[in-house]
């Protein structure tokens, strides 16, 4: 990942943010890589930090207010930043041989763009602990035993089940999925009592949409459902 990388990546997520038709993203990467994290040369060079949209965070998503579903399909190594892209997803499809880690210590940095955060929150402490401190990696099963990765297909398969499950997602009510979404991901860091205050003001707007009638609706006419909701 380097400055231009990220800037196309800012230009492409504000494009799928703002497009009403699109209800959830694949994420994968080129070739047989997922993403090595940041270009050392550039970092070398003083000019890994370069994005015109910092507030984003490591391609332009990891600290971005993104609230359409994205599904990382990890096509190969997801490494350092990218491991960090893909702990900024919500699903992850992976391909037998991809591999997960944050190495940064082992060249004098730390995984800032969410490993140090977003991985305890994950898993077990004491294993986030042990890939931050290590650097070494893990295989895409031990990353679905950690309950990181949803399916590991062969490599060939990677983005087409990505698309699979992103396509399901997308033929349920867009208002009903977007705010499901944001329970459990606002409700994880909130007291019990926390959790129902915050599902009982969000969940107003979804029963009282016409979404909510149209569902019910459907299913009683054995029909696809005509969601209005973007």
């Amino acid at each position: 990942m380097n400055p231009a990388i990220t800037d196309a990546m800012t230009t492409v997520l504000d494009s799928l943010a703002a497009d009403g038709d699109v209800r959830a993203v694949v994420l994968t990467g080129a070739g047989e890589v997922f993403c090595a994290g940041m270009d050392l040369k550039a970092a070398a060079a003083g000019k890994a930090h370069g994005s015109s949209h910092p507030e984003h965070g490591f391609g332009s998503l990891t600290t971005r207010d993104f609230r359409k579903p994205m599904v990382a399909a990890v096509n190969g190594a997801a490494l350092a930043g990218g491991f960090e892209l893909v702990l900024a997803c919500d699903l992850c499809v992976a391909s037998s041989a991809a591999r997960f880690g944050i190495p940064e210590v082992r060249r004098g940095l730390m995984a800032v763009a969410g490993g140090l955060i977003r991985l305890p929150r994950r898993i077990p402490r004491a294993v986030a602990l042990e890939l931050a401190m290590t650097g070494d990696a893990i295989d895409a099963e031990r990353a679905r035993e950690l309950g990181l990765v949803n399916r590991v297909v062969d490599a060939g398969s990677v983005v087409d089940e990505a698309l699979r499950l992103a396509e399901r997602i997308a033929e349920n009510a867009p208002l009903a999925v977007r705010t499901s979404r944001r329970i459990i991901r606002e409700s994880a860091d909130l007291d019990e009592s926390a959790a129902w205050d915050l599902q009982a003001e969000l969940a107003r707007e979804v029963f009282t949409h016409d979404d909510a009638r149209e569902g019910p609706r459907a299913f009683a006419e054995k029909r696809p459902p005509r969601w209005t909701s973007s």
